[in-house]
């Protein structure tokens, strides 16, 4: 039970909610994500077009310009069917290699194409990892201020300072685009952790009722058992004494007949009552309201998280009173939720056992296991000082024993509030004659 008590410490929670996300894990159907890709396609296109019409004006062959168009149109809108057919990463950094080759045999037919790298600056940015992005973005920059060299022989300040600023504009923006959808894919996956716990904290509510609501069930039905014993069964009882006396003492024999009957009938009638008290009587109900709530919690357990689990209910444990019966089952949510959340475990075992005058659950996993004496106070474990400090208040304690690589074994015990009905003061008890 591992992590039965053990809880993440704070530092170890926030670096989960800071890991890194790569881009090909982020979500591609949002609003947002779909009007930037629309002015990715509007952009790109533009782009091309515009590019097209200057290399012809400048008097390039339309034989060349025409086929370099067409490729790079192809390849900007095969964008559109690759989301739905490969979202990996591989074929990402594929497509947009292919699109960089494509643009190059397009900036050596012209280079009014150069315009075209604003695109594959936004690109290399958004799907490549921060050093290698920046030195494709380098390599970019230095292919658009050398291309009108190579075509014209000299080049502008303006040629230089250009690209250089729209592609540190475009790096920058696809940089800070992709750490918002990030922190994007970060907020949801916090949302959904929520929505899991607020349905777990309602399934534990229902549990917790259903456990209040049949210890109310049952002692009632103890104080019923206990009322009908103290009264109807004992008037019976000395009815039955009374008229077996009184017909053993007379010698008339019509007044014994008449004891006699008096006598069988009320022999009958202690037999009903005793028969109604024990259906009324709960004790002889070996699998209790906590056992029950135990045994739907490791259910649930394994159906949705994969664990082996199993539980052992001590047949000789007696009917608990529902503060016993709600604490215990709270640190059993508690200890159980913890075995999930951070012990990597495969096996969990559950003991519930009666120790004469306590009542002890036993938790233990085999999952990871942790050091005790090693778990800072002030950063983690507030669950477990929690569950302890509720224990002990209700004259109980908790015991947590671990070692990493051997599992955790929890133990919470609590004292058993022998014939108290939590309906009635201790005070109205009545010892029974019979």
């Amino acid at each position: 039970m591992a992590d039965s008590v053990r809880e993440a410490p704070v530092s170890e929670q926030r670096s989960i909610r800071t890991a890194p996300l790569r881009s090909t894990q982020l979500p591609n159907r949002t609003p947002v994500v779909l009007a930037m890709r629309l002015g990715q396609y509007l952009m790109g296109t533009v782009l091309v077009l515009v590019g097209t019409a200057r290399a012809i004006a400048d008097g390039s062959h339309l034989a060349v310009v025409l086929p370099a168009t067409a490729a790079l149109l192809v390849w900007l809108f095969a964008d559109v069917l690759l989301p739905r057919r490969a979202r990996h990463e591989h074929t990402a950094l594929w497509w947009l290699g292919i699109g960089i080759t494509i643009w190059l045999g397009a900036v050596f037919v012209s280079s009014d194409f150069v315009w075209l790298a604003f695109i594959f600056w936004l690109l290399a940015g958004h799907l490549l990892p921060l050093l290698p992005a920046i030195a494709v973005s380098l390599a970019l920059l230095g292919v658009v201020v050398v291309a009108p060299i190579m075509h014209h022989g000299t080049t502008t300040a303006g040629n230089i300072v250009g690209p250089l600023v729209g592609g540190a504009f475009a790096f920058g923006i696809s940089r800070g685009y992709l750490e918002l959808l990030r922190e994007a894919a970060r907020r949801e996956a916090l949302v959904q952790s929520l929505q899991k716990a607020q349905a777990e904290t309602t399934n534990l509510q229902d549990e917790l009722a259903l456990s209040q609501r049949r210890a109310g069930e049952l002692a009632e039905r103890s104080r019923l058992a206990r009322d009908i014993h103290d009264t109807v069964a004992q008037s019976f009882s000395s009815l039955r004494l009374i008229a077996h006396a009184a017909s053993t003492a007379t010698t008339d024999p019509e007044a014994r007949r008449s004891l006699e009957q008096i006598e069988a009938l009320s022999g009958e009638g202690l037999t009903d009552v005793r028969r109604i008290i024990a259906e009324l009587t709960p004790a002889e109900l070996d699998d209790g309201a906590l056992g029950d709530a135990l045994a739907r919690m490791l259910e649930r357990l394994e159906q949705h998280h994969g664990l082996r689990t199993a539980i052992t209910v001590d047949r000789s444990l007696p009917t608990l009173d529902a503060v016993t019966e709600v604490a215990l089952l709270r640190a059993a949510q508690s200890v159980l939720a913890n075995v999930r959340n951070h012990a990597e475990a495969t096996q969990v075992t559950v003991h519930l056992i009666d120790e004469g005058d306590s009542v002890r659950l036993d938790i233990l996993d085999n999952g990871i296991g942790f050091a005790p004496d090693r778990v800072d106070p002030a950063t983690s474990s507030f669950g477990l000082r929690f569950l302890r400090n509720r224990l002990r208040e209700l004259g109980g304690d908790l015991v947590v024993e671990s070692a990493p690589g051997e599992g955790t074994a929890c133990s919470a015990h609590l004292p058993i509030r022998r014939g108290e009905d939590p309906a009635l003061p201790a005070a109205n008890e009545r010892t029974s004659n019979d």
